[in-house]
């Protein structure tokens, strides 16, 4: 049984290492994209008067909150990224989790590919604004943390029970406390 859960386990972190990998390349080729087709010209209309690709570089956080804290983003992403990297490989095998990896590996995909905009270049280059709204402009890997994110909260919220997650006391060595002393 053993030797299946361990198979289990190497099956589930090489997906989580396809979904995180392919997410960051497709961010990175987007990005890569509208900055050879876009930067220094005017936005597309993609939907007249809703959605449009406009090249920006975003040197803050989301919605462009915080600008020029680049060492700040750094720090946080290094910590999500160790987080969630440990989250995964805690992360039982078994089909229950599934989604769990899944939204995880995004969530990740997305940090990690804003975080190669800000170490490289020092901004996060985003393209994608929602006109008819006065959305702020947006990328991929935006998508991919803001989405799987509510998803994430959607499966913590009514999918998973808390004893679900006695694994994690269990690796971490805390000992359960369920108020019966």
């Amino acid at each position: 049984m053993r030797t299946n859960n361990k198979h289990l386990n190497k099956i589930m972190l090489f997906w989580d290492l396809v979904i995180v990998s392919s997410g960051i390349a497709l961010d990175q080729w987007t990005k890569a994209l509208m900055t050879r087709y876009l930067k220094g010209q005017p936005s597309i209309s993609v939907i007249k008067n809703i959605l449009e690709l406009d090249y920006v570089e975003n040197r803050g956080a989301a919605f462009g909150m915080l600008q020029g804290k680049r060492i700040y983003f750094l720090v946080i992403a290094a910590v999500v990224f160790f987080l969630f990297a440990w989250l995964l490989l805690k992360l039982p095998p078994e089909k229950k989790y599934q989604k769990l990896h899944i939204a995880l590996s995004f969530i990740l995909a997305g940090a990690v590919g804003n975080t190669i905009d800000r170490g490289i270049k020092g901004y996060v280059v985003d393209f994608v604004y929602f006109k008819l709204i006065d959305f702020p402009v947006f990328n991929v890997a935006d998508i991919f943390i803001t989405v799987t994110t509510i998803w994430l909260a959607v499966l913590l919220l009514f999918f998973f029970k808390e004893e679900d997650f006695d694994f994690l006391r269990r690796n971490t060595g805390q000992k359960m406390d369920n108020g019966n002393e």
